[in-house]
């Protein structure tokens, strides 16, 4: 019954191609759906083999699989495999076929089903496409990309820049999404809640909150979520994290300025128009006096704009730190103190070796604090300690006066333990200058009081491979 079939008018009628090949492959049969799938008059491919047809990538895959299933003689063995066929002009149509190891005697081979699975495999491509591409992206982006299922109880994806960013790790988030409130400064984590709360409602969200715990939650990241709904349900939620850390650090630099320049030169300025105004009313009443207190104004004025370009260019220039030998600076700092106030006692306790990544400019910053210890001392004979340690990973530059103890808000300012504003408010330039440069260099300032006066600590980080001569 070669070429013929017994049930034409149902094969005819069939959506699927459906052929029959003998155990060399060779067609016996094939319906119209021949045609319509490939192009092919079926009648005339009857005597051509089937693997001339199959794409030279896929056809030893097609023959092995075709061979080992009509091999199996124990049990009905049924195959399933995806190959490309040559159609009639010349294209590759992709086809899934399916047929068993059972031969039909009546038609002359085996039955073999297949169906027109091109569109289903191009969409698959251009999804892995888009999905790789999206993938390389993500792997590429400084954002932290995100995406939880609507109850957060399943992580989705989330792409590695969230251990740069938040301090976790991808892993544990995917063992416990909700591991990343581990990772938001405690006193946010309820704004952090309440917006993944309406994000699961159904509302877009925009957030900002200090993360990352290994940096002492000093990262600042802004985070827009949007709820992804199907059939009026929220199925997922979405969303990137961006570090503004350098953004809200300059807000809180002009802030800072502002606050500073206006206050202090307002009080200044009124204090020299004011001892002006006197002289004017009584030229010859103590007139000496007063000029003295314009000429002191004016000095602290021009301190304080000279602190104000100094602090400008911190600020605006390069940020990049480097390794410093602590005790050299300390060094220069302490030779240029003693020449500015010969009547102070200034003492050095320092390792051999004292290494720190900091920005140059920390030279500036020690030299202020030393400046400010001799300057506030209530003495005749100002007294300055300075010391030095490696603390683990990190470089600690301490330095010790005997001043009246600083006032509360001149370190809660600086530490972020307060904002700032017109009543509470650090008093100068100086302190921030410090503090500063330690935050750009990647460390951080340490404030105690006493009785005996006060230390202010330069913490900074620690080059790897130093070791303390104590």
């Amino acid at each position: 019954m070669v070429g013929t079939d017994p049930d034409g008018a149902l094969l005819d009628h069939a959506q699927d191609k459906i052929v029959v090949i003998d155990a060399d492959g060779t067609f016996t049969y094939l319906n119209r759906a021949t045609e319509r799938i490939l192009g092919y008059d079926p009648e005339a491919l009857v005597g051509e083999n089937a693997f001339d047809y199959i794409h030279p990538d896929d056809v030893d895959r097609v023959r092995a699989t075709f061979e080992r299933t009509v091999a199996a003689e124990d049990e009905v063995v049924e195959t399933s495999i995806e190959y490309r066929h040559r159609a009639s002009d010349g294209s590759w149509v992709q086809l899934e076929s399916r047929f068993s190891n059972r031969a039909v005697p009546e038609m002359g081979g085996y039955v073999v089903s297949s169906h027109d699975v091109s569109d289903r495999v191009e969409a698959e491509r251009e999804r892995d496409e888009t999905e790789a591409r999206l993938r390389e992206i993500a792997a590429k982006t400084a954002d932290v990309l995100w995406m939880f299922s609507a109850d957060w109880d399943e992580l989705l994806f989330l792409n590695d820049a969230f251990e740069r960013v938040y301090g976790g790790s991808v892993g544990g988030v995917e063992a416990d999404p909700r591991a990343f409130l581990d990772a938001v400064h405690p006193d946010d984590r309820p704004g952090v809640e309440e917006a993944m709360a309406r994000l699961s409602a159904g509302e877009s969200v925009d957030i900002e909150y200090r993360v990352n715990p290994e940096q002492n939650f000093n990262q600042w990241v802004w985070a827009q979520g949007e709820p992804i709904v199907d059939d009026g349900e929220v199925v997922r939620v979405v969303g990137f994290s961006r570090d503004i850390t350098d953004r809200r650090r300059r807000e809180r630099q002009l802030s800072v300025l502002d606050n500073i320049l206006r206050h202090n030169l307002r009080n200044d300025l009124n204090t020299v128009l004011g001892q002006a105004d006197l002289i004017a009313e009584n030229p010859d009443e103590a007139a000496t006096e007063r000029t003295a207190v314009i000429r002191e104004v004016g000095e602290d004025l021009l301190q304080t704009a000279e602190k104000q370009r100094e602090t400008i260019e911190l600020l605006t220039g390069p940020t990049g730190s480097e390794t410093l030998e602590l005790g050299t600076l300390v060094d220069h700092v302490v030779a240029d103190a003693r020449d500015r106030f010969p009547g102070a006692d200034i003492q050095t306790v320092l390792p051999e070796t004292l290494r720190g990544c900091a920005l140059p400019e920390v030279e500036v910053a020690l030299s202020e604090l030393v400046e400010n210890a001799v300057k506030h001392s209530g003495s005749d004979r100002p007294s300055v300690r300075i010391t030095g340690a490696y603390r683990g990973d990190e470089v600690a530059v301490s330095v010790h006066d005997d001043c009246s103890p600083l006032p509360e808000y001149e370190y809660r300012v600086l530490t972020g333990d307060h904002e700032m504003d017109d009543i509470y408010h650090s008093s100068g330039l100086g302190l921030w200058l410090v503090y500063w440069v330690a935050d750009l260099s990647g460390g951080s300032v340490d404030f105690s009081s006493g009785d005996s006066g006060n230390t202010v600590t330069l913490v900074l980080p620690r080059p790897s491979g130093s070791t303390s001569a104590y």
